[in-house]
């Protein structure tokens, strides 16, 4: 194990770009994973590799440029610095993070309409965002090796992706929504009888 652990450390260094792009992708689509199981439906591996596409091709290369360019232009970890990355991460990173969710899993699941959940979801979505992505990003800004930015990103992204592709699924882009059907399905397991 201590093995994996280094070759991954000198993976990031040496190639810091697939090793955070293939660490956020597997950890967002384990997101999706852990939101079908928590729903308690059987496993729908085509939508989590859909999950998974839109994850490589977008969410995690756009992340990883992304928080290179706010480093580049808001250098270091000064109160001042951190503060203005985590403002405009949210100001410009999050709407379009949410928006190209929203619009390639709707393109990847060939409906009609690709902007309809996109529409419909967005603002309830990004307000959702606001309630967890500056704590995470304000660790991330201040704490986090530049080099582990994307990576740390789909670790909490982990939770989020778990969120949003429930959101997606059957939510509204709502924590409300989330919290009602994870509180429901949890007093329908106590209200059950036991088999016998």
């Amino acid at each position: 194990m201590a093995g994996g652990w280094r070759a991954l450390l000198r993976a990031a260094r040496r190639y810091p770009w697939p090793t955070n792009v293939l660490l956020y992708a597997a950890l967002f689509s384990a997101g999706d994973a852990l939101q079908q199981r928590l729903r308690g439906g059987p496993a729908d591996w085509q939508q989590t590799r859909r999950v998974a596409t839109v994850a490589v091709t977008f969410h995690a290369n756009f992340n990883y440029v992304w928080l290179r360019v706010l480093e580049r232009a808001l250098p270091g970890r000064a109160p001042r610095a951190v503060l203005a990355k985590v403002l405009c991460d949210q100001a410009i990173g999050g709407p379009v993070a949410v928006s190209a969710f929203y619009a390639g899993m709707s393109i990847l699941q060939e409906k009609d309409d690709i902007f309809l959940d996109l529409k419909q979801k967005f603002w309830d979505t990004y307000k959702s965002g606001l309630m967890y992505w500056p704590f995470v990003q304000l660790t991330n800004f201040s704490l986090v090796p530049t080099h582990w930015r994307t990576a740390y990103t789909g670790l909490c992204g982990f939770l989020w992706a778990t969120f949003l592709c429930f959101s997606q699924q059957s939510g509204d882009g709502t924590f409300k929504s989330a919290f009602t059907f994870l509180h429901v399905k949890e007093a329908g397991a106590v209200e059950r009888p036991p088999e016998k």
